[in-house]
């Protein structure tokens, strides 16, 4: 998330949150060399910041309001490759860290790519494998990373599997061996995809490079999802009990799956099939009702029943059923382990239309939320209102748009402390003021500031927008996507010399542009990207006394997932 710079203590911040990181003391700092989209002077960072900002808000093929997917995939994938060939270590590490704490899951899989094709024409060894291994957390996504691969880099004529790097092949056996299981063919294998379980295995062939799984119900599985692939009807190994239990159940005549769910030790047995709630639904031929709901609701994730709120109220569920629901949604261990961006439970909250979820989804958003600081003293807070953060969702099929999440964190921010003003903000002739009280709902809050989106105009004028609101405070916070007006009603359009420079200024980066509007190589500023748990984490270090931080996000941080 944050700026890189040559001071010595930016490790040091890192650990202070937890996050260890590379060392990247060497990168240099940014320049006054570029221009922004709306023209104001602006400044580059290294490959590594570069990429680092853009790889955790890319949802890859989206286009952004300033920059078309095509522009916005490749400029992406060319830093990779820089990177790939100049700080392999650092961007195997970023990768990982991108997938499994970011949840970039996109990102991830065409950055593992690009790396080991760069190292592979640079003919330089190591990485690769590593890299791809750590982009595959789910088991689609080995199918994901061949397809992109295959659409990007392999000859026709069906010559995929002898040009296919040894790196990519052997990280996405590894991947077959760690994912590849009779519950999650059920779940992902779906004849939509274009890329499906039997051609990676085809493809890769792991039991070459993993030949445990030779001889065992995992090596028999990759042989049925072959035939699945093909269409051969050899029969379900003895070996696959998950796969046989589905089968008898798909058996079960049309004119009778209504009632097979009255029998209450139907949940068993659906669960004994590795049935999901979107197989029960396409299998009933028909609406889920309460009663479909109850069954399956015991096997529903989290992300699952988060997004199945309105579905479980049109269809009537019982209030005992739904507060075992809340509760569970509300519960913050599970909060935790399901990773939510936490604008997802905004977007639930928006699309709720009865009371009785919105106490535990305050309450689950203030767990996924809960390494904001409450800091000390007075800080402004300022989120950008322009058409560039309104107009476009964060990705095609999302709702909320950079806007509604920068409001979340700003009232989030707002309601951690007593002393915290909240502004939003656009062409910088009036700036509102939002209050919000300890302890407020931050869902309710965030509504009430999206509904006011408009009231300072549509444009950019960051500077102006943080001289007109800034009085004293102690430190200064901006959520933007950092494209600002050439130059303002008073001559200048430099961010960061709006307040004193021993005021902490902190910029959370939306947008993840080329250039950017702070100069991080200045004292006490700092460029954040993205508004997850480890950013809060580091903005807690840095306000609690390290200085010099270097990386974004919790950055690349030297994780080995």
């Amino acid at each position: 998330m944050a700026k890189f710079n040559r001071k010595p203590t930016a490790t040091d911040a890192a650990q202070a949150a937890g996050i260890p990181l590379p060392d990247l003391s060497t990168a240099d700092v940014a320049v006054p060399q570029a221009v922004g989209h709306e023209g104001a002077p602006g400044f580059l960072r290294t490959p590594e910041g570069e990429l680092f900002m853009l790889g955790v808000v890319n949802m890859v093929g989206e286009d952004t309001f300033y920059e078309k997917a095509a522009a916005r995939d490749n400029r992406f994938a060319e830093l990779v490759r820089t990177v790939a060939v100049t700080n392999p270590e650092w961007l195997m590490q970023f990768i990982g860290w991108l997938r499994n704490s970011a949840n970039m899951r996109s990102a991830s899989g065409v950055a593992a790519v690009e790396m080991v094709m760069a190292r592979k024409e640079a003919k330089l060894p190591g990485y690769g494998r590593q890299a791809v291994a750590h982009a595959c957390a789910r088991a689609d996504e080995p199918g994901e990373i061949l397809a992109y691969w295959l659409n990007r880099y392999a000859p026709q004529g069906g010559k995929a599997a002898k040009s296919m790097p040894a790196a990519l092949r052997r990280g996405l056996a590894d991947a077959v061996a760690k994912l590849y299981n009779e519950r999650n063919l059920i779940k992902y294998d779906s004849d939509k995809a274009t890329v499906r379980f039997g051609d990676v295995v085809e493809l890769v062939r792991p039991t070459t490079f993993r030949p445990e799984m030779r001889g065992t119900a995992q090596g028999e599985l990759l042989e049925f999802a072959i035939d699945v692939r093909h269409n051969r009807d050899n029969g379900i190994p003895a070996s696959l009990t998950v796969l046989r239990n589905r089968a008898e159940i798909l058996a079960v005549p049309q004119e009778a799956r209504a009632l097979y769910l009255v029998s209450p030790e139907r949940y068993g047995e659906l669960k004994a099939a590795g049935f999901t709630w979107e197989q029960l639904a396409g299998w009933l031929h028909g609406p889920m009702d309460a009663l479909a709901w109850q069954t399956i609701l015991p096997s529903m994730g989290y992300m699952a029943r988060l997004r199945n709120l309105r579905n479980f109220d049109k269809a009537g569920v019982p209030d005992d059923v739904a507060a075992g629901v809340a509760a569970y949604l509300a519960d913050p261990d599970k909060v935790a382990k399901s990773r939510q961006f936490p604008y997802r439970f905004l977007s639930a909250y928006l699309a709720t239309d009865t009371e009785r979820w919105r106490d535990a989804l305050e309450k689950a958003l203030q767990a996924s939320v809960a390494n904001i600081p409450a800091l000390p003293g007075r800080t402004l807070v300022l989120v950008d209102t322009s058409g560039s953060m309104e107009g476009m969702g964060l990705s095609a099929r999302s709702k909320i748009k950079p806007v509604m999440a920068g409001a979340l964190f700003g009232v989030a921010l707002a309601a951690k402390g007593d002393g915290v003003d909240l502004y939003g903000f656009a062409d910088g002739y009036r700036p509102f003021r939002h209050d919000v009280r300890t302890g407020a709902s931050v869902l309710r809050h965030t509504q009430a500031f999206c509904d006011r989106i408009g009231q300072d105009g549509h444009g950019t004028a960051i500077a102006e927008s943080v001289r007109k609101t800034y009085q004293g405070h102690d430190r200064v916070v901006i959520v933007t996507d950092m494209q600002t007006f050439a130059s303002d009603h008073w001559g200048t359009g430099d961010v960061s010399s709006q307040v004193p420079a021993e005021i902490p200024m902190y910029a959370f980066n939306l947008g993840g542009y080329k250039v950017t509007g702070i100069d991080t190589s200045q004292p006490n500023r700092y460029e954040l990207g993205g508004l997850t748990d480890a950013t809060f984490k580091i903005l807690g270090a840095l306000e609690n006394g390290v200085d010099g931080l270097m990386a974004i996000d919790g950055t690349p941080a030297a994780l080995t997932p």
